[in-house]
């Protein structure tokens, strides 16, 4: 997955943020803040996720469904690979 390794650093930032949203979550139900504000950190956490997935796909589709030095094979593997996560996301 060429296209992850050249956005490593950019897509562990986003991971390590949204870590840190899940901590924030954790640390206002010790506290136990208001639901309206633990629904609130969990909006959060589940917008940078689909950004974070959107993204992905982006790359996925862009590196190997798209990319003009793939065979057939390769790209139905990568419409393949896409296809199924999909059918998981949906589940």
């Amino acid at each position: 997955m060429s296209h992850v390794i050249h956005n490593k650093d950019k897509l562990l930032a986003r991971v390590r943020r949204m870590k840190g949203q899940m901590e924030a979550i954790e640390n206002a139900l010790i506290a136990e803040k208001s639901c309206g504000e633990v629904l609130n950190l969990a909006a959060s956490v589940r917008g940078a996720l689909s950004g974070l997935t959107a993204e992905l796909i982006e790359h996925h589709v862009e590196g190997h469904i798209l990319a003009a030095d793939l065979d057939e094979k390769a790209r139905q593997t990568g419409a393949d690979e896409l296809l199924d996560v999909i059918r998981s996301y949906l589940k």
